[in-house]
C-alpha cells in the first residue's frame, strides 16, 4: 500500500488554499513517497460556492490530490453566539465523522501523518485513538504563531475580556511593539463568547502535536522563529519542532476566487501592461474584506486626491458594517451607486475599478504595480512578498492587526494606516497621505528596495535545494517516516 498524508483544513477559502498548497509542495518533492488526501468538512454553514469551484479546479489540474468530503453536518444557528463559535461547533461535529473516513482511507493506504489546521484541534484525540502522528498547520506567520502560543499565558493574567481593556497594551515575545488589547482577533475579545474558550483551548493544545508547520520562511521572521524555538512562548511546556516551509501561495495562473467574467479579468491585466513601471497602486482586501458605503466613498476621494494610478477591487458592502467582511462573493450590486458622483469619469485615464475579484497573484507580479493597500491577511502578505511589492497596511479583522504591527515595525515592509478608535474608519486625508508616502517619498523607495531583497530571499527559501524552507520540508518528511 502507498503511504499517504491526510490534510484537514479549517473551513474557508484562505485555509483551504494554504492546505492545498502544502499538499502540492509535498507532492512536488516527494510524489514517489506519498499521496495526499484532503478532508473537506461540509454543511450549510460553510457551503461556499467559491470553495466548491476551487476544489473542482484543483481536482482537475492536480489529480494526485484527492478530496474526501466528510458527511454533511448542521449547526444550530438559533443560539445567540458568534459565527466563530458556530464554526468551532461545525468543526467538532465534522471531526466526529472523520474516524470512519480515516479508517476507510487506511484500508487502501498507510496514513503516515494527519496534518490539521490549528482551528481543527478537536481532532487531536481522534489522532491519538487511531495512533496517528498529528501535525498542526498554522496558515499565518511565525509572529502570529508566537502570539497564539502565548495567549494561554495572557489568559491567566486577567479575568476581564480584552474588549473591555481599552487602555491595555499586550506584549508578545519577540515583537518590538505591543498590540492594543481591543485589537486582538475577534474570537478572543469577549469571555462571554464560547469562541474565546475554544481559542484558548486550541492555543494551549498546539504544543501537544508532533510538530507545527508554519506558512512562512525563516528569513522573513527570524526573531519570531527564534523565540518560538527557544521555548519563550510556551514557558510551562515543551515546544514541539517548528517547520517553516513557506511561502505557500497559489500560482499566478490559478484562479482562487469566484467564477467570473474572464474577459474582465484579462482586461484588468492588459490595462496593467499599458501602465508605466511601478506606477500603479493596487487596492484589494481579501476574499471577505468589505466596507460601508461611507468608507468606499472616502477611499475614492483619497485615491482621486492622491493623483496616483490605481487598480481597486470593490466588493458589495457587508450587511453588518462593524464586521468589515462578507460571507460570500457577489457581483450583483450597483458599483456606480457606491462611488462619488463622477469619480469613474474623472479618474478613467489613470484608474480602474473592478467588482468583487481580481487575479491578485498575477496582478502583484505585473511590473507596473508599485504598491499594495492590503488588509494584511497572511496569504496576501506572502503574495506581496514573493512579488517584491511594498504595502500600505489596513487591517480589518482576525489576526490582521497583529500582522500590521509586525509588517510595519519588525519586518519594515509596510506603511501603517491610522484609523478611528471606535469603528476603524480611515479618512480620505489619511489614505492620501499614506499613498503618497508609499509611492513618492524616500521612505517608500526604501520599502520598495527592502521588499525586492525579501522577494529574492523568498524565492531562494523554496527554490533551491539548500533553501531554508526546502531543508525544513525535508526534516518534516523525515519525521513523517
Amino acid at each position: 500500500m502507498q503511504d499517504t498524508i491526510v490534510l484537514f483544513p479549517a473551513p474557508g477559502m484562505g485555509h483551504m488554499i494554504s492546505m492545498v498548497e502544502l499538499g502540492k509542495l509535498i507532492l512536488h518533492h516527494y510524489s514517489r513517497k506519498f499521496s495526499v488526501t484532503i478532508l473537506v468538512a461540509t454543511g450549510s454553514l460553510f457551503d461556499i460556492p467559491s470553495v466548491t469551484s476551487y476544489i473542482q479546479r484543483i481536482s482537475q489540474s492536480n489529480p494526485s490530490i484527492s478530496f474526501h468530503r466528510l458527511p454533511s453536518v448542521s449547526v444550530d444557528t438559533t443560539l445567540t453566539r458568534s459565527r466563530t463559535a458556530m464554526a468551532f461547533d461545525f468543526i467538532r461535529l465534522s471531526v466526529a465523522h472523520a474516524s470512519h473516513v480515516l479508517q476507510q482511507i487506511s484500508n487502501a493506504s498507510t496514513i503516515r501523518a494527519l496534518v490539521i489546521d490549528v482551528f481543527c484541534t478537536s481532532a487531536l484525540p481522534l489522532a491519538k485513538d487511531l495512533n496517528l502522528p498529528v501535525y498542526s498547520f498554522f496558515t499565518s506567520g511565525a509572529y502570529a504563531l508566537s502570539a497564539f502560543l502565548y495567549i494561554p499565558k495572557i489568559h491567566e493574567e486577567t479575568t476581564r475580556s480584552f474588549k473591555d481593556l481599552t487602555t491595555t497594551e499586550l506584549h508578545f515575545p519577540g515583537m518590538s511593539s505591543p498590540l492594543k488589547a481591543t485589537l486582538m482577533p475577534e474570537p478572543i475579545l469577549d469571555r462571554d463568547d464560547p469562541a474565546y474558550w475554544e481559542t484558548v483551548h486550541f492555543c494551549s493544545h498546539l504544543p501537544k502535536s508532533n510538530g507545527i508547520i508554519v506558512n512562512t520562511f525563516e528569513e522573513l521572521e527570524p526573531k519570531a522563529v527564534e523565540v518560538i524555538v527557544n521555548g519563550v512562548c510556551v514557558p510551562d511546556a515543551q515546544t514541539p519542532p517548528i517547520y517553516c516551509i513557506g511561502p505557500l501561495i497559489a500560482a499566478a495562473k490559478e484562479k482562487t476566487g469566484e467564477d467570473g467574467d474572464e474577459s474582465a479579468e484579462n482586461e484588468c491585466l492588459l490595462w496593467l501592461d499599458r501602465q508605466p513601471n511601478r506606477s500603479v497602486l493596487f487596492l484589494c482586501f481579501g476574499s471577505r474584506g468589505s466596507f460601508s458605503v461611507a468608507q468606499v466613498k472616502e477611499i475614492a476621494n483619497g485615491l482621486e486626491r492622491s493623483g496616483q494610478r490605481f487598480l481597486w477591487v470593490v466588493k458589495k458592502p457587508p450587511r453588518d458594517e462593524k464586521t468589515k467582511q462578507i460571507d460570500q462573493y457577489t457581483a450583483e450590486f450597483d458599483l456606480g451607486g457606491l462611488l462619488p458622483d463622477g469619480f469613474l469619469e474623472r479618474t478613467k485615464d489613470r484608474g480602474m475599478v473592478v467588482k468583487t475579484w481580481a487575479p491578485q497573484v498575477a496582478v502583484l507580479r505585473k511590473d507596473s504595480v508599485g504598491g499594495f493597500v492590503t488588509h494584511c491577511g497572511w496569504n496576501s502578505v506572502l503574495e506581496a512578498v514573493v512579488a517584491g511589492v511594498p504595502m500600505v497596511a489596513w487591517p480589518l479583522y482576525s489576526e490582521q492587526h497583529l500582522n500590521r504591527n509586525v509588517l510595519v515595525n519588525d519586518m519594515k515592509m509596510a506603511i501603517g494606516l491610522e484609523h478611528r478608535e471606535d469603528d476603524g474608519f480611515v479618512s480620505e486625508d489619511e489614505l492620501e497621505r499614506r499613498i503618497r508616502e508609499l509611492m513618492e517619498s524616500e521612505e517608500g523607495r526604501e520599502l520598495r528596495e527592502r521588499s525586492w531583497k525579501m522577494r529574492e530571499m523568498a524565492l531562494a527559501a523554496l527554490g533551491s535545494e539548500s533553501g531554508s524552507s526546502t531543508t525544513a520540508l525535508a526534516k518534516l518528511v523525515q519525521a513523517f517516516g
